[in-house]
């Protein structure tokens, strides 16, 4: 199956593909600097990385540029790819930047046992939020609150009354949340936000706040059979304030069976191999770009771009200089 040997590896670049949406912003240009499609129009998501029929990333770096992610699982095969001797036939995570001009609509997202019963193609989807920018006063929602009851949450659900049983949290950089399947969810204007989740597509919007988009029709019937009215766990995961000198792992999400994600504080070079984890590495530039070094060779992440490094890559090098420290975003299978 494979044509490429382990020492052909290397971090792999791809090229966005944005997505407008009627409650898009303008950070994506604004912020980060991106050149965005010169068809007019609100994008408000960044696939940054996908591996979905007829939506698959393209490499844009080194000697496998202009080849998708799903030709190179298929060159390489999938255990040399994603890890963990998987024969998974697509990459089974997805990374989005999400821009929001507008807030978003409520969503809920299916478990396995959610999407067997609606069918039609719903697939499961848990993801984690990462803050990269956010403006001050705006929320995120996750959850219902402890004290709402089902009946209550039902009877607002049609109105923008059903925030106030919903779990708000101040949006702030370096903020996590952890939206597992089942939380109802949405995001405030003025965000930015870094999306890990599982490769599906399915979304139940169960209010859109009047801000319609004839792409995404309310789906509350079968949204309302997703969402878990059980767990009342807060979702955020507050980001660290420590700014000591010194290279530090922080977990974010370290129980999920679909990923985990670490938080890397770096203020000097950090060793690193996909051995350890027997699984690929997702490498995503939260504070500047990042030097990753694989066999004598460099590769430069852009701020808030993701490299994936294949499972089978081996050891690299996380390069950074003693007066220029580096935040990444850490996620493996």
């Amino acid at each position: 199956m494979t044509t490429l040997s382990k020492d052909d590896l290397y971090p792999l670049l791809f090229a966005p593909m944005y997505r407008r949406t009627p409650w898009g912003g303008g950070k994506l240009a604004r912020v980060l600097g991106r050149e965005l499609p010169a068809e007019e129009g609100r994008y408000g998501e960044a696939w940054d990385i996908c591996d979905r029929e007829g939506v698959e990333s393209v490499i844009a770096n080194g000697p496998l540029a202009g080849k998708t992610i799903h030709e190179l699982c298929a060159m390489i095969g999938p255990s040399y790819l994603i890890g963990d001797m998987t024969r998974a036939a697509r990459f089974p995570l997805m990374v989005k930047i999400l821009d929001t001009g507008e807030r978003l609509p409520l969503t809920v997202n299916p478990d396995e046992y959610a999407a067997r019963r609606i069918g039609n193609g719903a697939e499961p989807k848990t993801k984690m939020w990462y803050v990269l920018d956010a403006e001050p006063g705006s929320k995120i929602m996750v959850g219902i609150r402890p004290t709402a009851t089902r009946h209550r949450f039902l009877e607002l659900l049609p109105t923008s009354d059903v925030e106030s049983v919903l779990q708000s949290f101040d949006a702030v950089n370096g903020d996590a949340y952890f939206v597992n399947a089942g939380r109802i969810h949405c995001i405030d204007p003025g965000n930015l936000v870094l999306e890990i989740q599982q490769n599906s597509n399915s979304d139940f919007l169960l209010n859109d706040w009047g801000i319609h988009d004839p792409d995404q029709e309310l789906h509350v019937e079968e949204g309302l059979a997703c969402v878990d009215f059980i767990d009342r766990t807060p979702a955020r995961i507050t980001g660290v304030s420590d700014n000591a000198a010194r290279n530090r792992k922080y977990a974010i999400i370290n129980r999920c069976p679909q990923f985990r994600c670490d938080e890397l504080r770096l203020a000097g070079d950090w060793p690193d191999t996909t051995r350890s984890t027997r699984s690929f590495h997702l490498l995503t530039a939260v504070s500047g770009p990042v030097d990753v070094e694989v066999r004598g060779t460099v590769t430069t992440i852009p701020r808030c771009m993701t490299a994936l490094l294949p499972a089978a890559l081996g050891e690299y090098v996380i390069r950074v200089k003693p007066d220029a420290p580096v935040t990444l975003i850490r996620t493996t299978h």
